[in-house]
This record gives structure tokens, sequence and C-alpha cells, in this order.
């Protein structure tokens, strides 16, 4: 699938299995492995909707926005279920993604960014220094914030310096004449230099940007070379987010397992 695209070729590339009873995570991580995306979805029915989990090429993700979409879209326009809004269990907590005429709709929680000294490492890993830095408690984050969109979409880090830190993944993003706010987002130590369009990320960047602009309602660009618009509402009553996109399906096949790691 390819998320958060209106059609092939655009976006945000990733893997969706259905299944019907959990694989082994070894098994899992390894078709993520070899699938070498930026996530793959494994999904479950679980009571009267679905359990979901992530997997980088590298380890399990606690949160992933475009493979959720690109689920939502296999289940409601591949495998033909008949509702309008789909209900996940995560390691993030409860998730739904409804209908939304062309466009499909994810409710996501939202995340308070707290600010922090960044380690000189990860600093000196930006060739353009941020003017802000913060991080995510709920998921490994790094958040840095530039003054103008120019610097972000012009910034080269050091991407062998970032792989060193593992666990953590780097968003950075400003303002935008064009656009509410303008992203990337490098996390080499999960297998992911560069991601095309990170869904995850704007749980914490639309209430960041939501306060700082005053509005509600944030209309996202991630600027990598692929590319990719959210359209996205912060929900500061409920603590959650919403973020819209599309999907496009580029292939459907089947793995085949030795009976042994099943």
């Amino acid at each position: 699938m390819d998320a958060f695209a209106n059609r092939i070729f655009e976006g945000n590339p990733a893997a969706v299995c259905p299944l019907e009873n959990w694989l082994p995570d070894a098994t899992m991580q390894a078709i993520a492995a070899e699938n070498n995306l930026a996530e793959t979805a494994f999904v479950v029915p679980e009571d009267d909707g679905y359990r979901i989990r992530w997997f980088t090429p590298r380890h399990e993700a606690p949160l992933c926005g475009h493979a959720t979409l690109a689920t939502a879209f296999v289940l409601f326009r591949v495998i033909g279920v008949k509702t309008m809004t789909l209900h996940f269990q995560s390691r993030s907590g409860p998730l739904a993604v409804r209908q939304d005429g062309d466009w499909l709709a994810m409710d996501f929680p939202a995340y308070k960014m707290q600010p922090v000294e960044a380690p000189t490492d990860i600093l000196a890993a930006f060739d353009i220094p941020p003017t802000h830095v913060f991080r995510t408690l709920e998921d490994p984050n790094y958040h840095l914030i530039y003054e103008r969109a120019e610097q972000v979409r012009t910034v080269k880090p050091n991407l062998a310096q970032l792989e060193q830190w593992p666990q953590d993944g780097f968003a950075i993003s400003a303002p935008d004449d064009h656009f509410d706010c303008v992203s990337r987002y490098f996390a080499p130590g999960a297998g992911i230099p560069e991601d095309p369009v990170t869904g995850s990320i704007h749980s914490a960047l639309v209430p960041y940007w939501s306060k700082l602009l005053g509005k509600s309602i944030i209309h996202a660009y991630q600027a990598s070379t692929r590319g990719g618009e959210l359209h996205c509402e912060y929900h500061p009553d409920q603590q959650r987010v919403t973020i819209r996109g599309k999907a496009a399906l580029y292939m459907q096949g089947t793995i085949s397992l030795p009976h042994s790691v099943t």
C-alpha cells in the first residue's frame, strides 16, 4: 500500500498482513525485515474490532500512522468489511479509522511535547541548528523546531551519527507560508533513514502547532522526496487528533512460510 497518497508511487509505502491468529514475534520481525519498508502492519480480529501491531525492519513500533491508514484501506476496500468505523487496540491504546467520503480519518492520541536539552551528539548531527528541542513521553521521538520551512527542507542530517540512537526518532518541523507546518522524520536506528510520510509524529505536531498558530485544523506537509499531505484536527477536550489521508493499493500477494515458524 501507498499511504497518504492519491495514487501509487506517492506517499509512504507500507505492507499489511491480515492474520487469523498471531505469528511468533520473531517471524513477524523477520517478515518486516524482508519487506524492508518503514512499517509492516499485522492485524488480527479481536472482540468487536482488531488488534494491530507494527514492525520496522529492526523492531516493533509503539505507534504508526501510515501503516494504520493502509490497514484500514485493506480492511475496507480489499477485504470488504461492512462498517463505517474500524476499532483497533494497540500498544498506544485504542485507535479508530472511519470512512469520510474518499478519505480515511484516523482517531489518534494527542501527545504533549516536553522541552529538553538534547544531547550534544544529536544536535551535532544536524547541519542547521534548531531553535527549540522537545521530546514526547509517549513515544521515543525528539522534535526539533525550526524558524523557517526552508531550513526543514534543506537540512542534511548525519544519518550515521543518528543511527547510534537506535531507540529514537527525530522529527523536524517549522511553520510554512502555504501549509500550516512542514516536517521531516528520520529514524535510521530503526532502519528508516528518512520516512516519506509519518502519521504518528502528528500526534505531537498537531497539538503543538495548533496551540502556536491558534487554530484547531492543521494542514500539514511532510517534505520528503515522495512527500505527502495530512489534513489534521486537534480536539483538546478529548486529547485526540484526527489525521485524514488517502491510500492506494500497489500490490497483493502471499507470503510462503515453513510450518516450523507458524
